[in-house]
């Protein structure tokens, strides 16, 4: 006798669950469910890894962004798997309307948060928080419906053939993992490179709404009532018009979108190592503009103020060997061939777009003098850190850092001990180092943390700024922004520290072949201002312990 109160075996279905009709065999089902939720799964990865890409261009602190991200979208996968039981019952429609979203929310994130960067006047202004809302926004929302797939997933599995729940689960979870390392692999190497990331999220959108599509209206067709095909087909076909449309004017979107951020001068955007290089002005009396990653680099107006004070107090003295680490762009190597007696300058930049930019663009190649078709010059395209281990002992007599602003965590490792105990090992025993740390106004705290990691790697410093007549009319990350009401401008000043291996301390005295912008009593002005500013008390960092921030 039976007992009506006892558990229903585990490979019994629920009531509401009677085995699906299939238009193919049961193994052959199954296999094509394995197929969607492999395919699913490498287009969700690609949505968590575009939008941290996006976050971390426009916003920097990749790791801050990546944190956010990913932990939104998890926390929104664990309510989505909760909601989704409601939708137990009509699986089908279920997983094919999910989709449906999914596809539309995901391939439009990218576009969506670029815009709001652009046209909300970027960091500043009375619309400051709305990219980081949107960010939140689009977080939660993907991580909700991509954590909807699998009990749905799971749900048609079953009505296709019983089994236990374990191996099940294993099947579901081996397709859900490959995919996922599919999606993480293709996204830097295959999308992000020959696509850019507007395309690549556009094209996810297209792919996911396609396979969601063909898995629920031809293998589950008959599981659905002609009402619900219809508007599932309808549905689908709608949001692969708008991201084929999208995708269609996606140059037109970006060159708009970057019109917006830059001005209306934009004369080249190139991508280069990982990060986007962009020239405003330099013709008919416009001054150049360099921007890395929308962040200001050099003015046109401002270049040779900004590479005189980097460079000048660190030549008072020997300064036959010089070695630039970044300086790609040519504007520091300009400066140190200014002085007599340099034989040799080695420049180390990782970006190949903006050295040959250096070169061959007439007016970036104008500003900086045509510096690296000098043939004391040895231009390397190299990992600037790597580089730096290789150098043999007391190998230069200047080292020159012109490196991306410490607050990024790209440069975090640039700006670490290790880094200046390689860069101290490099000098000469009355060598010198110096390093651009970043604005000290807006960011005190971590251009005296610079300060204080160089003493630690045992050099001697002296901190100074320079003050920045000009204010580049571009908007970008980290308060950056173009000149109007609301909006702020690029940093009123840049930081310089200036290191020695051997005593007394070193002293700004900047000599040379007629000196332009710079005269020792501005320079003694701009010291007494930096010291101002010192935050005490701040230790170093580290490559373990990075200590840098916004």
């Amino acid at each position: 006798m039976i007992d009506p109160h006892a558990p229903a075996p585990p490979h019994a279905a629920p009531p509401w669950c009677p085995p699906v009709r299939l238009p193919v065999r049961p193994a052959t089902g199954r296999l094509l469910v394995l197929a969607g939720v492999f395919v699913c799964a490498a287009c969700g990865l690609v949505y968590e890894l575009e939008l941290v890409a996006l976050a971390s261009y426009l916003m920097g602190d990749s790791v801050t962004q990546a944190s956010v991200v990913l932990s939104v979208m998890v926390f929104a996968m664990g309510v989505g798997s909760l909601a989704a039981k409601r939708l137990r019952r009509l699986a089908a429609a279920g997983f094919g309307a999910v989709e449906v979203v999914l596809a539309l929310v995901g391939g439009c994130s990218a576009p969506a948060l670029y815009a709001a960067f652009a046209w909300t006047g970027g960091w500043g202004g009375p619309w400051a928080g709305a990219p980081r809302c949107l960010l939140v926004a689009f977080s939660l929302t993907i991580g909700l419906l991509i954590g909807a797939e699998v009990p749905l997933l799971m749900e048609l599995i079953q009505r296709i053939r019983r089994q236990d729940a374990g191996g099940a689960v294993a099947d579901l979870f081996a397709a859900d993992y490959v995919g996922a390392l599919l999606g993480g692999l293709a996204f830097p190497f295959l999308l992000l490179p020959h696509l850019g990331q507007l395309t690549s999220a556009l094209l996810t959108g297209a792919v996911n709404v396609v396979a969601g599509g063909a898995l629920v209206l031809g293998l589950f067709r008959r599981d659905l009532t002609p009402r619900a095909r219809r508007l599932l087909l309808a549905a689908g076909l709608v949001v692969l018009a708008l991201l084929a449309s999208a995708a269609a004017l996606a140059g037109d979107f970006e060159r708009a979108a970057r019109h917006a951020v830059y001005g209306p001068d934009v004369r080249v955007a190139l991508r280069g190592a990982g990060h986007e290089v962009v020239l405003t002005g330099g013709t008919r009396g416009r001054p150049l503009g360099l921007f890395l990653d929308g962040r200001p680099h050099a003015d046109g107006r401002d270049a040779r103020r900004r590479q005189e004070a980097l460079v000048h107090p660190a030549m008072n003295g020997p300064h036959a060997r010089v070695l630039l680490l970044g300086g790609g762009d040519g504007l520091a190597a300009r400066e140190v061939l200014r002085f007599p007696g340099v034989r040799r300058v080695d420049v180390v930049d990782p970006d190949p777009v903006l050295v040959r930019l250096a070169r061959r663009d007439p007016a970036l190649a104008r500003l900086n003098g045509h510096a690296l078709d000098d043939p004391r010059v040895h231009t390397v395209v190299a990992d600037v850190f790597g580089r730096l281990r290789r150098t043999p002992p007391a190998a230069y007599d200047v080292i020159v850092a012109d490196l991306p602003d410490p607050g990024l965590t790209a440069s975090t490792k640039l700006y670490a001990q290790e880094f200046y105990g390689l860069a101290r090992r490099g000098l000469a025993r009355d060598g010198r180092l110096v390093v651009y740390a970043g604005p000290v106004t807006a960011h005190p705290r971590v251009f005296w943390t610079v300060e204080a990691t160089i003493r630690a790697a045992g050099l001697r410093t002296a901190p100074y700024r320079v003050t920045a007549p000009h204010r580049v009319a571009a908007r970008a990350p980290g308060g950056l922004g173009r000149a109007g009401p609301g909006r702020a401008g690029a940093p009123r000043d840049w930081g310089f520290v200036l290191a020695a291996r051997a005593r007394p301390e070193p002293r700004l005295d900047p000599h040379g072949p007629r000196p332009r912008t710079l005269t020792p009593a501005a320079l003694a002005a701009d010291v007494a201002a930096a010291a101002r500013t010192r935050v005490p008390g701040l230790r170093p960092s580290t490559l373990i312990h990075p200590r840098y921030g916004p």
